[in-house]
């Protein structure tokens, strides 16, 4: 009995050791997750179980960059008369440019504080992306795939469109039922080939696309006959047809047959900048609205109307949640005018593309443009 009890002395001790010692082997012991123990870690309150994409954009405050840089980078089309075109001196014009002047007013206070990086249909999303520019303001469609899956944000809509096809008045073609096995060029990489799809599916016709790279590509095999009709925008229509050859001998074909919200977009994850590139543009389309041109802006600091002052930044502090001056607004109308004046100036009836207001006429005027208060 003496025996038994001094053999279970020394196995007692030795088996309590090697327990301690697994235990502490396990607390140091790296696990799957958190180092302790296995399995999936832990979810936290209110934290996502799905990780969000990492960004391949530069970090940090967008306008804090653009500041130190001393320039805004805009991301504009490769040559659009009436919305980004630059002549045989590289000044840009065009709606998308006043736009970005617009907005470097608004940071600067001088709109001539940006750089344009002209950008193909395929580039352009790559390029705001990587932070090659700030903004893309480049005639470009809202779409949800857009919207939701490439890690940006529309801040608004600076155009209405819809696409449609432009035929040799020769032809006879007078509306785009008359396509029917029709071989039609247009630009790869748009939501053009889409659209086109659907149209011809929905009208149960048959086509052949030729499809190119580039714009200009495409414009020139139909200039030269070998296609019967090119598709893009209808605005891009009008602005196009004036390089052609011949431009009278072209018919812009009356259908629309898609719906293209043209717009401004950022990189997601920056809401301060998003903010101030919706506001620009919405400030805009109000200062319209209440009558504010970029002649008259000076006489309009004394306006009675408190939403011409709010908007103006003669009553209220509406520049600070922007980290802007409160004469942001003031600064980019005096640069570009209002969205009218913008319109007019670039694509109106009065300059060579002679096109009408539209849907893109204020809303208390027939269009669909309509900005939120500033207040």
């Amino acid at each position: 009995m003496a025996r038994r009890s001094s053999l279970a002395s020394r196995i007692f001790p030795f088996v309590f050791g090697l327990l301690v010692g697994a235990g502490v082997l396990y607390f140091f012991l790296p696990g799957p997750s958190s180092g302790r123990g296995g399995g999936q870690p832990t979810q936290q309150a209110g934290q996502s179980r799905t990780a969000p994409a990492a960004s391949t954009g530069p970090t940090g405050s967008t306008l804090a960059q653009i500041r130190a840089r001393g320039y805004l980078q805009c991301g504009v089309s490769q040559g659009l008369p009436g919305f980004s075109n630059p002549d045989d001196k590289g000044v840009w014009t065009g709606i998308d440019v006043d736009f970005c002047k617009a907005i470097a007013a608004a940071v600067f206070g001088d709109p001539e504080k940006v750089k344009y990086r002209p950008l193909n249909a395929k580039d352009r999303f790559t390029a705001l992306q990587s932070g090659e520019v700030d903004v893309l303001s480049r005639n470009t469609t809202w779409t949800m795939s857009r919207d939701t899956s490439l890690g940006f944000n529309f801040a608004g809509v600076i155009y209405y469109d819809g696409q449609g096809f432009i035929v040799k008045k020769s032809s006879g073609i007078t509306s785009a039922a008359q396509l029917n096995g029709a071989t039609i060029c247009t630009q790869t990489g748009t939501t053009t080939e889409l659209n086109l799809a659907d149209y011809f599916r929905g009208q149960k016709m048959s086509y052949k696309v030729l499809p190119f790279e580039k714009n200009e590509e495409a414009l020139s095999a139909y200039d030269n006959g070998r296609c019967d009709a090119y598709t893009t925008d209808a605005s891009g229509l009008h602005a196009q047809r004036l390089i052609l050859k011949t431009p009278d001998e072209h018919l812009v074909l009356p259908e629309v047959i898609s719906k293209e919200p043209l717009g401004p977009l950022v990189r997601q994850g920056d809401p301060q900048w998003e903010d101030i590139v919706r506001w620009t543009l919405f400030a805009l389309i109000d200062a319209e609205e209440l009558g504010v041109t970029a002649a008259n802006i000076d006489q309009q600091m004394t306006s009675p109307s408190p939403e011409v002052r709010r908007l103006l930044g003669t009553e209220g502090k509406f520049g600070e949640p922007l980290g802007l001056s409160n004469a942001w607004a003031a600064d980019a109308l005096r640069a570009v005018g209002n969205y009218g004046e913008m319109f007019e100036r670039n694509v109106g009836t009065k300059t060579p593309l002679g096109i009408p207001r539209g849907l893109n006429a204020l809303w208390r005027n027939g269009g669909v443009m309509y900005a939120p208060p500033i207040r």
